[in-house]
């Protein structure tokens, strides 16, 4: 569902509360989400606003957010006239779904400029648009031309204007309610789902005054499968996830959203790798196909030598019959009537040389097909569940290897000298995730020790997971085990097995790709993926 009025008016108690501050830097996290760095009196806060129509809000976060590789142009317009602005202040439209950021900014010459900044968070038609003093808007992030909406013209020059309110109760004076009647209809800033909790409660004896200051007090966010509130639905017979009410906003869409950030940034990997395995497939059944051909080589070689013996004995026609020397048959050569008998010997001779040096090298490029179509499974798997940083390092490996080449005019990122592991460190011992090739050769060949554990998933792809622990446990083996069960193809799996075994049993292939490696000696754990620990391991022990 959609944010409504009374929860955008909590979240506004919030955002008001940081103002004034200063606009240190904005960036895009995706297409239709904005990314502002505040710097407040005390601390530097990061202020995300999402106008995609189907996961609109705004919020407070602490997460690193990758920026995208090119700003839009809408966030170049807003970094030219707000470039260090002051936002003086945000306030709700009555109760409506619509934020108005003040901005307080000086243009090249040094004369102070003030603006408006419009949030608008209402499903489909959220927005974003900016306006100068006067009303007039610079710009929109949606530009919305009168041929789309006759009512509201949203494109640069022209002139501001909110959407029609209609006529409903404010919900902080509410003289009546009619308990038969949904509260949309009677109330600004009701939900449909706010408004069945409402009634609810209301029909359970509770006062309207003691929902709302509930509401409007709540400092937590309750997330059900398919809604959200800052109160919660007693309505519902299920329990929520209660999250920190900034903080919840954040995991409301993250996997989803996640998914598509990463395909926004690095769409030329996920395209690269599907085009590539494709093709591997394609080929593999005609490189077969040929080697069954060739390895029928020797009867080439047959057709030769029955020629040069039989050549004076028969005569020239299209298909020609003689005897076997080695069996007791007769065999059918045929002829190209182009040439005589004996060029025609001396071409059977040349294919039968062809096809044989062909088999050794058929036989090369088959294995070398079935290792790619493992590589790129492989590099499928890792981009289904990678951040953005993790699907930039599958790149880096793409280019380096010469698969996929950058645009020349493509921004080329530089990394940081490690990869973008994933460390958990708890008490006595640390655990590091490999979630792609670059990461699994770093984790295995040069942060482990030999005497340290090292897990994978058997008989599918999946992470390298190391354990560096002084006293080695039960509980650390399985927590290990079911981080790379879940990091792998078979995390909706049950009794996974996962092998292990110390890094000194480990030796890398010879000509491998990256991240290729076997096992001399090693036991197996089996394990059913779970999620929750997971997600509990990365919240509680993950060295930032």
């Amino acid at each position: 569902m959609a944010l409504d009025g009374l929860l955008l008016h909590v979240i506004n108690k919030h955002l008001q509360a940081l103002c004034p501050c200063k606009l240190n830097k904005i960036q895009n996290i995706s297409d239709e989400e904005l990314l502002f760095v505040l710097r407040t009196h005390t601390k530097t806060e990061k202020l995300v606003i999402n106008v995609h129509s189907n996961t609109n809000r705004i919020y407070l976060n602490d997460y690193t957010y990758p920026s995208q590789m090119a700003p839009s142009n809408f966030v170049m317009v807003l970094r030219k006239n707000c470039n260090q602005a002051i936002i003086e202040d945000i306030k709700q439209i009555g109760f409506d779904r619509i934020l108005e950021m003040s901005i307080v900014a000086r243009d090249e010459l040094g004369d102070i400029k003030k603006y408006k900044l419009y949030i608008e968070l209402m499903g489909k038609y959220s927005n974003l648009v900016f306006v100068d003093q006067q009303g007039i808007i610079i710009d929109a992030l949606k530009r919305i031309p009168v041929y789309e909406n006759s009512k509201r013209l949203i494109h640069p020059g022209a002139r501001y204007t909110l959407p029609d309110p209609g006529h409903k109760q404010d919900p902080l004076h509410v003289t009546h309610i009619d308990t038969d009647t949904s509260l949309v209809k009677q109330i600004y800033g009701f939900s449909p789902l706010l408004s069945k909790e409402f009634l609810y409660r209301l029909n359970k004896g509770q006062t309207y005054e003691t929902i709302l200051q509930e509401l409007l007090n709540s400092s937590s966010l309750y997330v059900y499968e398919k809604d959200f509130h800052a109160l919660e639905m007693q309505h519902i017979e299920q329990k929520p996830k209660i999250f920190p009410f900034m903080e919840g906003f954040h995991h409301l869409y993250q996997e989803e959203e996640q998914k598509a950030r990463i395909k926004e940034q690095c769409g030329d990997v996920f395209r690269c790798v599907e085009k590539e395995k494709n093709k591997a497939i394609k080929k593999l059944p005609k490189l077969q196909s040929t080697l069954e051909l060739s390895q029928d080589y020797q009867k080439y070689q047959e057709y030769g030598d029955l020629l040069f013996a039989y050549m004076d004995e028969v005569p020239k026609e299209p298909i020609i019959e003689v005897p076997s020397f080695e069996r007791d048959e007769w065999v059918q050569i045929p002829i190209d009537m182009r040439y005589d008998l004996k060029q025609n010997a001396n071409k059977y001779y040349q294919k039968y040389h062809k096809l044989k040096r062909s088999l050794a090298i058929l036989k090369e490029q088959i294995d070398a097909c079935k290792e790619d179509i493992a590589y790129f499974t492989q590099l499928e798997e890792q981009l289904a569940h990678c951040s953005i940083p993790d699907a930039l390092e599958i790149r880096e490996e793409l280019v380096k290897n010469r698969i996929l080449f950058v645009k020349k005019n493509q921004k080329n990122t530089k990394r940081k000298n490690k990869p973008n592991l994933l460390c958990l460190q708890k008490d006595d011992f640390t655990i590091f995730v490999g979630k792609n090739n670059l990461q699994n050769h770093y984790i295995t060949h040069q942060i482990a020790r030999k005497n340290d554990l090292w897990f994978h998933v058997k008989d599918y792809h999946g992470s390298h997971v190391l354990l560096k622990s002084e006293h080695v446990d039960e509980e650390q083996i399985r927590m290990c085990a079911n981080l790379a069960a879940y990091y792998s193809k078979s995390k909706d799996s049950s009794s996974v097995p996962v092998n292990y075994t110390t890094i000194s049993n480990l030796k890398k292939v010879p000509g491998a790709k990256t991240g290729f490696v076997t096992m001399k000696t090693y036991k197996t754990i089996y394990i059913d993926p779970q999620e929750a620990p997971v997600e509990q391991w990365i919240q509680e022990y993950k060295k930032i």
